[in-house]
C-alpha cells in the first residue's frame, strides 16, 4: 500500500513552508531517520526524516516550491515488495477522492470569483504548489485548461488573492502552471511588466445605498505603484519571513497596549570589569590555532543583568492571557538577531543561572547559527523577555516592539561618554541609555519601573553579576 508523506508541521504555529530541497530521488531506498528533504519556515531551514521505509515512488511536489500548506501531499513511497510505478498512481488517491466532490463546487461560482477559502478543497490551500496537486482518481488528467468550465480562469488561490489586492484581472494573465493554470509567478511577472488588464470595478445596483468608505484602511499595491514612474523600480516579492514579521509586528502594536520606560544606566565600571574578565580568558586550541575560551561583549552582560533582573522583580517576569496571567519561573531572554530579510531572536533558557562566559559562548552560536536559518523552533520561540540592542551603529535611544508572549522588551542604545554632575561637579562618563517597553495589562508603569531600577543596579555593580 502506498505510503504518503506529508508536510510536517515544524512548529506549533506552522501553517505552511517552502520545499526547498529534495536529499532523495525518485527510485531512491529511505529508511526511517534518513533525511528526505529541506523545509524553510519563516524563520529557519529545517531538515525532515522519514519515518517509513520503502522506495520514493514520487516527489509530487517539486523543490523550490514556496507555500506549501501543512499536511499536503509532497511525495508517496512505495512499501516493500511495492511495484514503485502502482505506488506513484494510487498514492493519494483516497484523500483527492474525498475532496472530488469540494472541487467541483466553483462551478456554480461567478467566473471571475476567488478562491481564497474554497481553493483549499483542492489541495492548494492558500499557497502555492498548484503545480503539486495530485490529480484525483476518477477526474481527468489535470484541471481544464484556461477558459473551460463555463470561461473561468483557473489559478491558485494565493494567485488570485495577489491578482485581486493589486487590481490585475487574472483571465488577462498568461498561466504557466499545468494546462494553463494561472500561478503566483504569473502574476507577480504580469504586475512587474504592468501590461495585466486591470480588473473593473463591480457596479452596485441602481437603487443600492453606497457603502460606506473605509477611513483607515491601507493603500493597495496598486495605488502604491500608480505614485512611481513605470520601470523606475523594482518589485521583490515577500518571503515568509517579511510575512511573518509583518504580521506579528500588526498583531503587537494593535493588540498590546504598549508603555515605554527610559534611563540611564553608567557603564564604566561594567567595561573595567569586562576587560579584567576578558583578560583572565584561558587560552584554548581551535582548529585556527589558539584563541580565548570566551570573550564577552557588553551585550552579553545585559542579558545577565536583564534576566536577574527578572528574578528580582519575579512579577514583571509574566505573559499575558485573557484567563490568566502566566507567572515564569524561568528568566528565558530572547536576543534580537538581524539576519538578511528581517530578524529573529534566538533563546538564552535561563539565563539567570548561567555564567557570564556560558551566556557569551552560547550566544555566537545561536546568531551564527541564525543568520545561516540553522535554528531549531524551540531555540526561538517562546522565552520570556527579549533584548533589542541597536549600540553598535550608533543608536543612542529607540523603543521597541514587545514580541508576544512576552510582556516587555528592552532596547538598548550605545554607549557614549556624557557630561554628568556628581556631587556638584561635572565629570566625564560613559552612559547607556534604555528603554523598556512592557505589556500594560500584565506590567503596569510601577512594575515596569521597579524591573528598570533593578536592571540599572546590576549594570552599574556588575560584581553582583558574578557572585
Amino acid at each position: 500500500m502506498p505510503i504518503n508523506i506529508t508536510m510536517p508541521a515544524l512548529s506549533p504555529t506552522m501553517e505552511e513552508g517552502n520545499l526547498s530541497k529534495w536529499l532523495v530521488k525518485e527510485g531512491d531506498k529511505v529508511s526511517p531517520g534518513d533525511v528526505i528533504a529541506e523545509i524553510e519556515t519563516d524563520k529557519a531551514t529545517m531538515e525532515v526524516e522519514a519515518v517509513d521505509e520503502g522506495t520514493v515512488a514520487k516527489l509530487v511536489v517539486p523543490a523550490g516550491t514556496e507555500g506549501v500548506k501543512v499536511n499536503a501531499l509532497i511525495a508517496v513511497l512505495a512499501a516493500e515488495g511495492e511495484d514503485a510505478s502502482a505506488a506513484a498512481k494510487n498514492g493519494g488517491a483516497a484523500p483527492a477522492k474525498a475532496d472530488a466532490p469540494k472541487a467541483e463546487a466553483p462551478k456554480a461560482e461567478a467566473p471571475t470569483s476567488p478562491s481564497d477559502g474554497g481553493g483549499r478543497a483542492a489541495g492548494a490551500g492558500g499557497g502555492e504548489p498548484a503545480a503539486a496537486t495530485p490529480t484525483p482518481a476518477g477526474r481527468p488528467a489535470g484541471p481544464p485548461h484556461k477558459g473551460e468550465g463555463e470561461g473561468r480562469t483557473f489559478a491558485s488561490p494565493l494567485a488570485r488573492r495577489i491578482a485581486k489586492d493589486a487590481g490585475v484581472d487574472v483571465s488577462a494573465v498568461t498561466g504557466t502552471g499545468p494546462h494553463g493554470r494561472v500561478v503566483k509567478a504569473d502574476v507577480d511577472a504580469a504586475i512587474a511588466g504592468g501590461g495585466a488588464k486591470a480588473a473593473p470595478a463591480a457596479k452596485a445596483p441602481a437603487g443600492a445605498p453606497a457603502a460606506a468608505a473605509p477611513t483607515a484602511k491601507a493603500m493597495s499595491d496598486e495605488q502604491v505603484l500608480k505614485l512611481f514612474e513605470e520601470g523606475s523600480y523594482e518589485l521583490v516579492p515577500h518571503d515568509n519571513m517579511r510575512k511573518t514579521i509583518a504580521r506579528r509586528l500588526v498583531e503587537a502594536k494593535t493588540t498590546i497596549p504598549h508603555f515605554y520606560l527610559t534611563l540611564d544606566c553608567e557603564l564604566d565600571a561594567l567595561l573595567a570589569l569586562r576587560t579584567q574578565i576578558n583578560a583572565a580568558a584561558p587560552v584554548k586550541k581551535t582548529d585556527k590555532g589558539e584563541a580565548p575560551a570566551y570573550k564577552l561583549s557588553v551585550n552579553d552582560m545585559v542579558i545577565k543583568a536583564m534576566a536577574m533582573a527578572l528574578k528580582a522583580v519575579p512579577d514583571a517576569n509574566a505573559s499575558w492571557t485573557e484567563s490568566a496571567m502566566v507567572k515564569h519561573k524561568h528568566a528565558d531572554v530572547g536576543v534580537a538577531v538581524s539576519i538578511p530579510g528581517g530578524l529573529i531572536t534566538p533563546i538564552i533558557r535561563r539565563a539567570d543561572e548561567k555564567t557570564l562566559s556560558t551566556i557569551s559562548n552560547e550566544m555566537k552560536d545561536l546568531a551564527s547559527r541564525a543568520r545561516s536559518r540553522k535554528l531549531k523552533p524551540e531555540e526561538y520561540q517562546g522565552g520570556t523577555t527579549a533584548v533589542s540592542n541597536l549600540g553598535m551603529f550608533g543608536i543612542k535611544d529607540f523603543a521597541a516592539v514587545i514580541n508576544p508572549p512576552h510582556a516587555t522588551i528592552l532596547a538598548v542604545g550605545a554607549g557614549e561618554e556624557r557630561a554628568v554632575v556628581k556631587n556638584g561637579e561635572i565629570k566625564i562618563a560613559t552612559i547607556m541609555s534604555v528603554t523598556l517597553s512592557t505589556d500594560h495589562r500584565a506590567v503596569d508603569g510601577a512594575l515596569g519601573a521597579e524591573l528598570l531600577v533593578a536592571f540599572k543596579r546590576l549594570i552599574e555593580n556588575p560584581m553582583g553579576m558574578l557572585v
